[in-house]
């Protein structure tokens, strides 16, 4: 175990002094709850100051969101205990829903607002009449919480989360390299080789969840925020892109058709690429190589020369999407906005992201049942604490429901919750009774909380140290005057443990699912996508079926590390599959703007693509599209022909990578 480096000292001591002032002015205003104040300055605290006011902003409008709904639902159905219970849960499953439909840090705020209404709600069953007023409190101490942490986050040594991205974005640029420099030497396209371009996406991903929280950085560095996501999804693009590369070289070495000028120019981008040459004079110098190889198709083009034509439009891609990238690094480095894009992109496709509705769902009804069933132990049992069960299974539920099983977390969450109830019990009954003063409290909070930011710190050990902090300080439920109960602290503490027992005991019934489950789930999205492009529906533009196919690969990337290595082989090469998806949509596309014969040919083979899909294409595809090829090179009808010739070219190698020249059916195809 490493020591915590001076980052993390300043980020424990940081988050100590935001809580404790929050605390004072608390006290100051009389608040009736000023521990929540404490609470809420460490909930909120994040390592870097763009992701603490990012949180912090979302985290007031879903408190006033929250307390509002409590406001609203308590007085008028405190008498139906059960239909108070069954709205609360109804309300928390539905903000969650909402809230997971959503992977940005806007996310947080439906969230709030659904275990807001819980906590605020469920303690004050007891004293409906005065809820506007603990609504109106509890605001105020969550709030003053929350402001306290910004401010010392952007003030004291306020630390951007820009070095972290750079350093990230420059260590997938050197896998990319090495990968693309590999490719273009022959490197056969092996599962290892495979699953390093899933995971290479899944970076870029990963990269752009870390950086969604420059835009709230109080530095520069926000001038930059929005090359990020712009840097994803050309990282992204650049993936299939240079996997189409790969796979024309091969077919071209295959069919004993690679020109020497062709090899030459290769060997020249393979050289450029190794050298980390990012100047647009070497970029231009690099397209006038790959414009010097393309070949004129004329009406007695064979299949050598449609391949050629296909490499170099998509050497050109990679020339574009190389540039692209290098410029919205230095945006990022310099701080500043990204000048304009070399590679044909459009404005929707950074926003394609993936949603599961049905898992959306299947969260939020979790959630709703582990709340009512702890409210059904409450009202049976009459229990004078029970409040805090059904309050702590609504936060539990709801801060893991992204993961796919949330039952280990939660326990694991349970676990240092009890652990912060002995360490509570010693300060209670040994320490503080022993105070008067506000400074020797600060002094001796000051160990324990301290040691909480140092695991927050750490990314391993955030989880032990939020949980130590925040329940904790609700637990030692610190105010005005000291009153503690040793009988209360032990009922709310069991309360607070069987509140998240009964989430974990929920959720392992009702919620938990595999990770295999998840990427079948995931896969079959993407196949239904492609089915759905075939047939006319769904995106307009292959780069934002692209999008929405790669984001979906970047989840899965993860979880298909886990599975056998035949169960891996049988999925078949995810990266192509999002080439043809580009494909599908631009032949589409083009087909509807040229006429004659060629234009019903395509719409036969797109509508057999949308009923057989991609995986099990059958060989009267093969040989539709082969006929429209054939028919294309006799009458191009201009650009929006040529543009689907090459769309072609590429479903045809994408769907039939045994096939040889169009007109051809390789014996295994057509059996």
């Amino acid at each position: 175990m490493t020591m915590p480096g001076w980052r993390a000292w300043v980020f424990a001591v940081r988050s100590f002094a935001a809580a404790m002032t929050a605390m004072y002015i608390a006290l100051l205003m009389d608040l009736p709850r000023p521990y929540w104040a404490v609470a809420t300055a460490y909930i909120t605290s994040q390592v870097h100051a763009g992701a603490t006011r990012s949180k912090a902003m979302y985290r007031v409008g879903g408190t006033i969101v929250g307390a509002a709904a409590a406001v609203a639902l308590v007085p008028n159905l405190v008498d139906a205990p059960v239909l108070l219970s069954l709205a609360i849960a109804l309300w928390v499953g539905g903000c969650l829903f909402v809230s997971l439909l959503d992977r940005t840090p806007a996310s947080y705020m439906p969230m709030l607002a659904g275990y807001t209404a819980a906590i605020v709600g469920f303690p004050s069953v007891d004293a409906p009449g005065a809820i506007f007023d603990t609504a109106v409190s509890r605001a105020q101490e969550i709030i003053l919480g929350i402001l306290c942490a910004s401010i010392f986050s952007s003030v004291i040594l306020p630390q951007s989360v820009l070095p972290a991205v750079t350093a990230r974005v420059d260590a997938w640029l050197a896998e990319a390299r090495s990968r693309a420099f590999a490719a273009l030497g022959g490197a056969r396209a092996t599962l290892e080789v495979r699953m390093a371009r899933l995971n290479l996406s899944a970076e870029a991903s990963a990269i752009d969840l870390l950086g969604s929280s420059l835009r709230y950085e109080p530095t520069e560095a926000q001038r930059g925020a929005g090359a990020v996501p712009l840097l994803r999804q050309h990282m992204m693009m650049a993936i299939p892109t240079s996997a189409a590369i790969v796979d024309r070289v091969d077919a071209l070495r295959r069919e004993g058709a690679l020109r020497p000028e062709v090899e030459a120019v290769i060997a020249r981008m393979r050289t450029w690429i190794a050298e980390g040459g990012d100047s647009r004079a070497e970029a231009e110098e690099m397209r006038s190589a790959v414009a010097s190889i393309a070949p004129p198709v004329t009406p007695e083009a064979g299949w050598p020369v449609l391949l050629e034509a296909s490499l170099a439009a998509r050497l050109r891609d990679m020339i574009d999407l190389r540039q692209d990238i290098r410029e919205l690094r230095r945006a990022l480095a310099e701080r500043r906005p990204p000048g304009p894009m070399a590679f044909r992109y459009t404005t929707r496709a950074r926003t394609m992201r993936h949603y599961d509705l049905g898992s959306a769902l299947h969260s939020a009804v979790c959630a709703a049942i582990a709340i009512l069933i702890s409210c059904a132990v409450w009202i049976g049992t009459a229990w004078p604490s029970g409040s805090t069960a059904p309050m702590m299974a609504a936060v539990a539920c709801c801060f893991f429901a992204t993961l796919d099983d949330p039952a280990p977390a939660i326990r694991a969450f349970a676990k240092w919750t009890a652990v912060s109830c002995v360490a509570v019990a010693f300060y209670l009954f040994a320490i503080l009774p022993a105070l008067s003063h506000f400074e020797t409290l600060v002094i001796a909070l000051a160990p324990a909380l301290i040691l909480c930011g140092l695991l927050m710190a750490n990314p391993r050990t955030a989880p032990v140290g939020a949980a130590l902090s925040a329940n904790g300080a609700t637990l030692l439920a610190i105010q005005e005057r000291y009153d503690a109960d040793f009988a209360g602290f032990v009922n709310s503490s069991i309360a607070m443990l069987a509140g998240m027992w009964i989430a974990v005991l929920t959720t392992r019934l009702i919620r938990s699912v595999s990770a295999e489950w998840v990427l079948r789930r995931l896969l079959r999205d993407n196949d239904s996508d492609l089915k759905a492009a075939a047939a006319g529906h769904g995106a307009e533009h292959g780069l934002e079926l692209a999008a929405l196919m790669l984001d979906r690969i970047a989840l899965a990337a993860p979880r298909l590390a886990k599975l056998p290595r035949d169960e891996i082989e049988q999925l078949g090469d995810l990266i192509g599959d999002v080439r043809v998806g580009v494909n599908v949509v631009e032949v589409r596309r083009a087909h509807h703007a040229v006429g004659g014969e060629v234009r019903g040919i395509v719409d036969d083979a797109l509508d057999r693509l949308a009923e057989c899909g991609v995986h099990d294409a059958s060989p009267d595809i093969l040989r539709l599209i082969d006929r429209a090829i054939a028919d294309l090179l006799r009458d191009r009808q201009g650009d929006a022909g040529s543009r689907l010739l090459m769309g072609l070219v590429g479903l045809r190698r994408g769907l039939f990578r045994d096939a040889t020249g169009y007109g051809t059916t390789p014996k295994e195809i057509a059996a």
